[in-house]
């Protein structure tokens, strides 16, 4: 019952990290209503994200761009996560 509790959390943390993942495709103005919904998900992500960001750095491409490996590993965590408690 529990494991399964737990389960569910995980998978709605995966949808919201794949919300803020999609949003950041997109330029936000600061001031619209859409950037008050990006800052809540960066609240409810970072505390997981920003922790792998120290110990993998954005992958530098050419010099201006980089692209942010950090949610890429925490999505991979939390699915096979969840897949061991669902055998559980």
């Amino acid at each position: 019952m529990i494991v399964r509790v737990i389960v569910d959390i995980l998978q709605a943390y995966v949808v919201v990290l794949l919300i803020r993942i999609v949003l950041t495709w997109f330029p936000i103005h600061p001031w619209s209503p859409m950037a008050r919904v990006v800052r809540v998900l960066a609240a409810i992500t970072d505390p997981v994200l920003v922790p792998v960001r120290r110990v993998l750095p954005p992958l530098t491409l050419g010099g201006t761009s980089a692209i942010d490996l950090s949610p890429i590993v925490v999505f991979v965590a939390l699915e096979i996560l969840i897949s061991v408690l669902r055998v559980i």
